[in-house]
């Protein structure tokens, strides 16, 4: 088996994240996570957070997670992290599974991870794609605010284990970056069957600028 990308999925992900982040100035990042974590029906969806993070994030996680009947789990360094979390997520009217630790470490009691999530600015954030167990239908990978430079010292292969094999990547300048890598596990074959190509349009509602996101 391999991650099928469903746009019917994807779309009403989309949707019901711009009513969900609605109240929130900043959501085109959600409205598109969100797309993409439906859209490839990601059954184990993880994400960090930590205090004054963003959490419209989390909301477009959470609505992907409803759309595909998965597990969307947060992962908070610390108590006050992870009530700072729950009352704001509670607040959007969602609620996700949260544990509390260090994310690399709470990272290694997940298996089966196909949709990850992580936060640039956290100095680990590629031992946590490191120690990632992802599942076998392979995974898709988010580093969120990956600004130029984090992106010119990052190289996704270098956190990928000889099980795994990048497909495809990309940086797309929406919010403060995102850079997204397709993942296949080695015995899989979603790399090397062809399909017809998908693709994602997005629009930034501040800038006005198009992004395509070819599958």
């Amino acid at each position: 088996m391999k991650l099928v990308w469903s746009p019917e999925r994807a779309s009403k992900a989309y949707i019901d994240t711009v009513k969900s982040c609605e109240l929130h100035q900043i959501s085109s990042v959600a409205e598109l996570i969100s797309a993409m974590a439906a859209g490839w029906n990601g059954n184990l969806i993880v994400e960090t957070w930590s205090r004054g993070g963003v959490i419209t994030t989390s909301i477009g996680l959470a609505v992907a997670s409803h759309h595909t009947g998965g597990r969307h789990i947060c992962i908070v360094p610390d108590e006050e992290s992870r009530s700072e979390y729950i009352e704001a997520m509670e607040k959007a009217g969602m609620s996700s599974e949260v544990i509390v630790g260090e994310a690399e470490e709470a990272m290694r009691g997940l298996i089966g991870i196909d949709f990850l999530v992580v936060d640039c600015r956290l100095n680990d954030f590629s031992r946590i794609l490191r120690v990632a167990k992802l599942g076998h239908r392979g995974a898709v990978l988010v580093c969120k605010n990956a600004n130029s430079k984090t992106v010119s010292n990052f190289r996704w292969r270098s956190v990928l284990d000889g099980g795994s094999r990048l497909v495809r990547s990309v940086f797309l300048p929406v919010g403060k970056g995102l850079d997204i890598a397709h993942v296949a596990t080695s015995g899989g074959s979603s790399g090397s069957v062809k399909s017809e190509s998908r693709w994602i349009k997005h629009i930034d509602p501040q800038s006005g600028e198009e992004y395509v996101i070819r599958r």
